[in-house]
């Protein structure tokens, strides 16, 4: 009889990456006058966010860049919108961030005028786990 011993797969302990400097979102000084900058996994949630509230052909040489939720906030609401409109974001994440990100849970909640999405995600280069809330409203 062959028995094999069972591995078990610890959850990846949080590397660190090479000495790096990336600017916080939205731009604005620091306390010191200088540019804001962020650590890498907070700038991996700032790109998220630009990437869902960008609408596709607002950027001149990425035109097919963006989910463009901010158009949609005051769509119908339906579970089929809703199912429609976490496929969209579930694909633009993978095509645009598909290589920094591992999508592990996606909600989107319409309500009213306000457009939630709720994302729980691991940051590859890192092994960070994280679970972030995007908002927007109508008004925004």
């Amino acid at each position: 009889m062959n028995a094999r011993a069972s591995r078990q797969v610890e959850p990846p302990s949080p590397r660190t990456l090479p000495d790096r400097t990336d600017i916080a979102f939205p731009f604005r000084a620091d306390g010191r006058g200088r540019t804001a900058d962020t650590g890498y996994d907070d700038h991996v949630r700032d790109m998220i966010e630009q990437l869902l509230f960008t609408s596709p052909g607002e950027r001149v040489m990425r035109p097919d860049f963006g989910c463009g939720l901010l158009d949609l906030v005051f769509a119908p609401n339906s579970p089929e919108f809703a199912s429609a409109l976490q496929l969209s974001i579930q694909a633009s994440l993978q095509r645009w961030l598909g290589d920094v990100i591992d999508i592990e849970a996606l909600e989107v909640v319409s309500e009213d005028n306000v457009l939630r999405v709720h994302l729980g995600y691991v940051v590859r280069p890192t092994g960070t786990r994280r679970a972030d809330t995007f908002e927007r409203s109508g008004g925004q």
